[in-house]
């Protein structure tokens, strides 16, 4: 915005000449600072420095001012001609008039452009008009787009055109700097400050703690408390959120019983960040007694208690706090209503999610980014693939997160198909595939058997998308090599991995060498498991199940004595199923539900009814995958079977029947439930130890590979 010269046509000469200008940086006697040092702890500099040193230590583009004072014309007396403004003068309205602006850009958050006017006016070379105000909206502007070239010219500007800094500009400076993540110029900035106070420190413990350097916070933390002996509110929550970063429990409850002593401990702000460090630090207990003695508690805090029960895998415990904390009309956000629906994946509790669904339109959160990318990662488990499609259709603004749960949906219930076209829309938009996307789509060929397409992906991520596989992703092409019974070629990718092989990439060709007998490769596999993860029963469960199924009981008897000089038992298969909101547990022969008697004729009926498509129980001598052997002689009443006749009795003939459990299914259980889907025309999905199941009109989304 231009002012108008005329106002300032009536100076005189030698009244522009004498406006002040602040004295250069570099100008003998100057000091940026003033004022006297003062001693820090913990090491810290704290003499008074030239700051110019400092200071071009920091600007990477430091530039000389450029600026100059107006020249004077020695006009005769006697010739009556008016003076003539030179240049810089003329300019000097239109420099104030630029900082003006910028502010006002500024104000209405329009950042980029505060920043296109100030470089315009740094090129124009009218540093020394910037003042106090201008340099401090510059400073939001540059924060606001964390613009780190714009910090650089910044305070290059303000280091060439001699502006001096009080305590409140130092601060500023130090804000952009840490803000910004320039935390080693940061550091100089605070090493060099003659004076500082509670703002400074905060300040920079703060930036310490978001980059990730929680130590050096500590210590930094340990200095400003002995030379203020005080902290405010936020100073504590810093030093709790480094705490839970740390993730040392004594540290942060050392901190919580400073917080007391300074009677800022019912602070909401504190109160929330301690829920949250006791969480993450596994004192589930403490962190509700904290929350527990809130005088008032706000939806953060809600947030914060629920999220740590979920975290440590009290889901139901999490899903009554939220029902409480909508009982006693708390308001909820998008982040509690995402909460909850993720809690509803781990429990596969539809009808929590539905009500979930149906709160996250009602409380006004139904374009939700984060909450509707969580009701896609939901609906996609549960292979609820029309629902997923749906919501993520009329998504207004879609992320990897929501395009890598549809894909890895598709993937998991057997859709390969689908879920390659999703891949190629997704690149079609120009969405940018990450390493998770490329892990979704492995899988999908994997599950579905699209072995030449699943290697011009594997290929393409390196060549054409610039991304390095990882053992995940060798896993997969591990698992797509075993499913076509390649088994030496999967072992001699194993070897030519470019890094140690895992244990997922073991356990793949383990499973492979199940699928297809190969007892040789499988022993190697499992012996490579068993130094890689000692105490895990199912690596012991497979290579028992092929020694078992290939006649080599000697064998097998040796892995039992192993498990049995171990310590090593396997335990009884549990199987849920969640109906009317409410969760029902079997094991395999349970007797103790109510409906115990109701159940088990289902289970005949059911029997007899898919023996006419030819199934049989199969015989003893076959292991099932992860259970003992008391549960040979129940065959007939596995805990799935138990679990699929409750279901079937108790809900609508149209509603598909989710199913959970710890183990993976057994071979009988799979021919089985595959089968009752067909007479009952039920939808079928069960959720095992290695992946979704979807049963539906006598065939299973894994391809009798699992």
């Amino acid at each position: 915005m231009e002012i108008p010269l005329s106002r300032y046509q009536s100076y005189t000469l030698d009244q522009s000449q004498s406006d002040c200008y602040f004295s250069a940086l570099g100008s003998s006697g100057s000091s940026y600072f003033s004022g006297k040092g003062f001693v820090f702890g913990c090491g810290l500099r704290s003499k008074v420095r030239n700051w110019t040193s400092h200071f071009s230590l920091i600007c990477c583009c430091s530039t000389e001012s450029g600026i100059r004072r107006p020249k004077s014309s020695r006009i005769p007396y006697h010739e009556k001609v008016e003076p003539v403004l030179e240049d810089t003068q003329m300019r000097k309205p239109s420099f104030v008039g630029l900082c003006s602006e910028i502010e006002k850009l500024v104000l209405c958050n329009r950042y980029r452009d505060a920043i296109e006017l100030f470089e315009i006016l740094e090129l124009e070379g009218g540093g020394r008009y910037v003042g106090a105000s201008t340099y401090d909206a510059l400073v939001s502007a540059c924060v606001g787009l964390r613009y780190i070239r714009g910090v650089k010219k910044v305070f290059n500007l303000m280091i060439s055109s001699g502006f001096e800094l009080d305590l409140y500009m130092m601060n500023r400076m130090l804000f952009m700097h840490v803000r910004c993540g320039l935390m080693r110029d940061a550091w100089k900035l605070f090493d060099d400050m003659p004076e500082r106070d509670e703002v400074s420190w905060t300040m920079m413990i703060g930036g310490l703690v978001d980059s990730g350097n929680n130590d050096e916070a500590f210590r930094l933390f340990l200095c400003m408390w002995e030379e203020f002996n005080d902290g405010s509110p936020h100073t504590f929550v810093t030093m709790i959120k480094a705490a839970a970063g740390l993730g040392l429990i004594q540290v942060g409850r050392q901190i919580h019983s400073c917080a007391l002593k300074m009677e800022v401990g019912d602070d909401t702000f504190v109160s929330c960040a301690l829920i949250d460090m006791y969480s993450k630090c596994g004192s589930i207990d403490d962190a509700y007694c904290v929350f527990d003695q809130m005088p008032k508690k706000t939806t953060v805090a809600w947030n914060s208690i629920i999220s740590g029960y979920a975290l440590h895998g009290y889901s139901e415990e999490a899903l009554n706090l939220f029902y409480e904390m909508r009982n006693i009309g708390a308001k909820l956000d998008h982040f509690t209503i995402s909460t909850v629906i993720r809690i509803c994946t781990r429990l596969a509790s539809f009808e929590h999610a539905k009500q979930a669904h149906a709160a996250l339109v009602r409380h006004g959160f139904g374009t939700d980014l984060v909450a509707n990318s969580a009701l896609v990662d939901f609906y996609s488990k549960w292979g609820r693939m029309e629902d997923a499609r749906h919501v993520f259709d009329t998504m207004h603004q879609k992320n990897i997160i929501s395009w890598n749960a549809l894909i890895a949906g598709y993937g998991n219930h057997g859709q390969g198909e689908e879920a390659l076209e999703m891949f190629e829309q997704m690149l079609r938009e120009r969405m940018v595939p990450n390493h998770v996307t490329f892990l979704a789509v492995l899988s999908a060929c994997s599950y579905s058997g699209l072995s030449e397409r699943g290697w011009e992906i594997f290929q393409s991520m390196s060549k054409d998308h610039k991304i390095k596989p990882r053992p995940m992703h060798y896993a997969c092409m591990i698992e797509l090599l075993g499913r076509e019974g390649l088994l030496d070629e999967a072992l001699a990718l194993i070897r030519l991995a470019p890094f140690q092989p895992t244990a997922n990439m073991w356990a793949a060709l383990l499973t492979a060498c199940r699928m297809h007998e190969n007892f040789i490769l499988g022993k190697l596999a499992a012996e490579k498991l068993y130094g890689m993860e000692p105490e895990k029963m199912c690596n012991y469960v497979v290579l028992l199940n092929i020694y078992n199924t290939t006649g080599r009981l000697k064998e097998a008897a040796g892995v039992l004595q192993t498990l049995k000089r171990k310590g090593l038992r396997m335990l009884h298969a549990c199987t849920w199923i969640e109906v009317k909101r409410r969760q029902n547990v079997f094991l395999s022969g349970d007797k103790s539900h109510p409906q115990t008697e109701e159940i088990y004729q289902k289970v005949d009926n059911l029997m007899e009814e898919i023996s006419r498509y030819g199934y049989t129980v199969e015989d003893d001598e076959a292991l099932l995958p992860d259970v003992d052997e008391e549960e040979q002689r129940v065959l007939k009443y596995h805990s799935e079977k138990l679990a699929i006749a409750f279901g079937l009795i108790n809900t609508p003939n149209w509603m598909p029947l989710q199913i959970m459990q710890g183990h993976r299914i057994c071979r009988d259980c799979h021919t089985a439930i595959k089968l009752i889907a067909l007479v009952t025309g039920r939808e079928i999905v069960v959720r095992d130890a290695s992946r979704f199941h979807h049963f539906r009109n006598g065939s299973c989304s894994c391809g009798d590979y699992w």
